[in-house]
């Protein structure tokens, strides 16, 4: 699956049709009307000043989710990360933001927590998430941002914000833009935001299956377009690179279990062994499928796959595939399930939840893979990401945080809610 800037996908479509001004003779002019985003910049020592503990902000525009103990550590895409404080479930606190711009992603091992601020590695002490301290920056380990519209970044500066514009622009019959392009970039702000089945005393937090972070006892494993990034953690506040492996083009999103990491990409799915050398892990295994986005997970026996249409991974499919672990240097197609607009997902015992995009949160009974059982739907919400754990599944969605209780399966319930800002 190809790498996009959730925040930022670039698109070229007229805002409004056709607008022709005059034609007469050999000349004429035709106006366009475009929504484009001019950026804000700040200087990189004042980027990193602002890199703590902050006041709480509104969410407005939530991504990828980790969770850790009583704490739930939310990326505001493009801007940093909300910290949550989860002690009461039923009543969660918006208790402090981490300005980072450019976050996309996050892990959490123990103190340390490791965030994108877009091609550098910061890490972060939060022995007191209320008081968070950067330790590291490991610089450039992260591919650039891609603009388009010949429009290039001033990369002596951060980006932190953009300020959105209206503009008209002339042509004559020729083509020739009357617009002179001052540095602004032309896009829509169209936005994608990004579970272990089983509680945990680890001091390794849990993350969605959208996520592109990884953690698996020593090693900090990330996936950029093409490349599986290792950094070793041995010290948590002090990571360092220690290899890349091509893994394929189009690469999205990276799921830990036990000594493997299964990768989704655009093409399919691949399986690497971390077991006997972390810091160089070997493909043992792949499943192929139809072009199309592709997050993962997994447990014993199979692995649960996603596929969804409609985005910049160009395919046609929503459906979810399970394919079966036995063999894993050659797995298998078990069964394939037909759904609507299918993204994150995840499993707590052998409840399986699946963020459906519009068609909201779908909760199956999958204690026979060959047979799901539809136990629950939440319909009323669009989601994105889902972590289920302990008999509690945290769902992403585009109007908020929600959070249910599944220790009744036949009586799945809402628990909180926190909404986001419009």
């Amino acid at each position: 699956m190809k790498y996009i800037n959730p925040f930022f996908t670039i698109v070229f479509t007229l805002i409004l049709a056709f607008n022709f001004s005059s034609c007469v003779k050999d000349s004429c002019q035709r106006s366009y009307t475009y929504i484009y985003y001019q950026p804000i910049y700040k200087t990189t020592a004042q980027v990193k000043a602002n890199i703590k503990s902050n006041p709480a902000t509104e969410i407005k525009n939530p991504g990828k989710i980790f969770i850790l103990g009583n704490y739930i550590f939310l990326n505001e895409i493009d801007k940093g990360i909300h910290i949550i404080d989860n002690s009461n479930p039923s009543s969660p606190r918006n208790a402090a933001f981490i300005d980072i711009p450019g976050n996309l992603d996050l892990a959490v091992k123990g103190n340390s927590l490791y965030a994108d601020l877009y091609t550098d590695l910061v890490t972060i002490d939060i022995s007191n998430p209320l008081n968070a301290i950067v330790k590291k920056y490991n610089e450039g380990v992260f591919p650039g941002r891609a603009y388009g519209n010949g429009f290039f970044a001033d990369n002596t500066k951060v980006i932190i914000d953009w300020i959105k514009r209206d503009t008209n622009i002339v042509e004559d019959c020729s083509g020739r833009s009357m617009f002179q392009n001052t540095g602004v970039f032309l896009m829509a702000n169209t936005a994608t935001a990004s579970g272990p089945s089983k509680a945990s005393t680890s001091p390794i937090g849990m993350g969605g299956s959208m996520a592109r972070f990884a953690l698996v006892n020593d090693y900090l494993y990330t996936v950029s377009d093409a490349y599986l990034n290792i950094f070793n953690i041995s010290n948590s506040n002090n990571p360092s690179f220690a290899n890349k492996v091509q893994v394929d083009w189009n690469v999205e999103t990276i799921y830990p279990f036990k000594n493997n990491l299964f990768i989704g990409s655009n093409n399919g799915m691949y399986i690497y062994d971390i077991q006997s050398s972390p810091a160089s892990p070997v493909k043992i295994g792949q499943f192929t499928h139809a072009r199309a986005c592709d997050p993962v997970i997994a447990d014993d026996n199979f692995a649960y796959v996603t596929l969804h249409s409609g985005t910049t991974c160009l395919g046609f499919n929503n459906q979810l595939d399970i394919v079966s672990l036995n063999n894993l240097t050659n797995s298998t197609l078990a069964k394939t399930y037909t759904l609507t607009s299918p993204h994150g997902l995840s499993k707590d015992g052998n409840l399986l939840f699946i963020c459906d995009g519009t068609d909201g949160l779908k909760v199956y009974d999958a204690s026979n893979v060959m047979n799901l059982q539809l136990k629950k739907q939440v319909s009323d919400m669009e989601t994105y990401d889902v972590i289920a754990y302990n008999n509690i599944a945290l769902v992403v969605a585009k109007d908020g945080l929600y959070q249910f209780n599944n220790s009744n399966v036949n009586d799945i319930r809402l628990i909180s809610k926190i909404g986001i800002s419009k």
